[in-house]
């Protein structure tokens, strides 16, 4: 009998979901930084067996939205709890318990199944994961908890046992060789926005956007032009730095990065345009997939 199914990844800003789904999936496919918000789209990855698939979401962590941008971010969560087989709620040691309430509540009547992970064990104590799992067994007695460290990899192929487990049967919705629905440009526009979030600091990472104007493929190398979109002019300004010494460093990183991704020789040319309050123009948010 065939498996398939929706495991919907949730949980609030930088407790490691996209890192769990990346190390779940095999691929590097979710952009990580300790920046809050770094996830801003529904991000699939798709795990094939022989006889199952599990098709993962990534999702933006849960905030209350402050512009139009972040309203659409939630929309992807919202989105992410109609549709879900399973739901993977991460969580960590250190966080404390003030997930939006009314996703709580979301959580606390659905019928679907909880598998609740309580992230970064490997840097905590035994004692810290005990009182975690008494918290949240009152807090969502209906979801099953495993403590687990994404990055240290720790009790992954439990969860991945589980999750299989907990698939209801059905036909793959995807060919078994793929492994996201995303097309290779939207990778480049998020390698390039994870450069910019570690490279610059305060609200420049959050006020950018990438576009990837153009991507050929030749035989022993891609070409790609990106376009940076800031909001005012004084951000252009920090982007490309003294005598483009900023846009060169972001630049240089992203292309090394791409030619991993892509096992590839990459030429990445960047440019830098002012599209004024871009995060809530309707028009450009949808253009840009929000």
């Amino acid at each position: 009998m065939h498996k398939s199914g929706f495991v919907n990844i949730i949980g609030c800003p930088n407790v490691g979901k996209s890192t769990l789904m990346n190390a779940l999936v095999g691929e590097r496919l979710s952009i990580i930084t300790s920046k809050a918000q770094t996830t801003r789209h529904r991000i699939m990855g798709i795990v094939s067996g022989e006889d199952y698939q599990i098709v993962f979401s990534d999702t933006p962590g849960i905030i209350k939205p402050n512009y139009k941008l972040q309203e659409r971010m939630m929309q992807f969560v919202v989105t992410a709890f109609s549709d879900a087989d399973l739901f993977l709620l991460i969580t960590d040691l250190f966080e404390d318990i003030e997930l939006e309430e009314s996703y709580l509540k979301k959580l606390q009547k659905t019928k679907t199944p909880i598998l609740l992970l309580i992230n970064k064990i490997d840097i905590g104590t035994q004692d810290q994961v005990n009182v975690k799992i008494a918290q949240w067994q009152e807090k969502l007695p209906n979801a099953e908890i495993i403590p687990v460290s994404a990055l240290k990899r720790m009790n992954l192929e439990t969860v991945m046992g589980k999750i299989i487990g907990y698939l209801p049967p059905g036909e793959a919705f995807y060919a078994k060789d793929e492994f996201t629905d995303k097309p290779e440009r939207f990778f480049v526009s998020e390698i390039i926005r994870e450069k910019i979030l570690l490279h610059y600091k305060k609200e420049i990472p959050y006020s950018v956007e990438i576009l990837v104007n153009s991507f050929k493929e030749e035989p022993d190398i891609i070409k790609i032009e990106g376009e940076i979109l800031v909001e005012r002019d004084s951000q252009k300004g920090i982007i490309i730095g003294n005598k483009g010494d900023a846009i060169k460093k972001v630049g240089t990183a992203a292309r090394i990065e791409c030619e991993k991704f892509f096992g590839k020789k990459i030429f990445l040319e960047l440019f830098v345009k002012v599209d004024k309050d871009w995060r809530n123009n309707d028009n450009r948010l949808k253009q840009f997939g929000y």
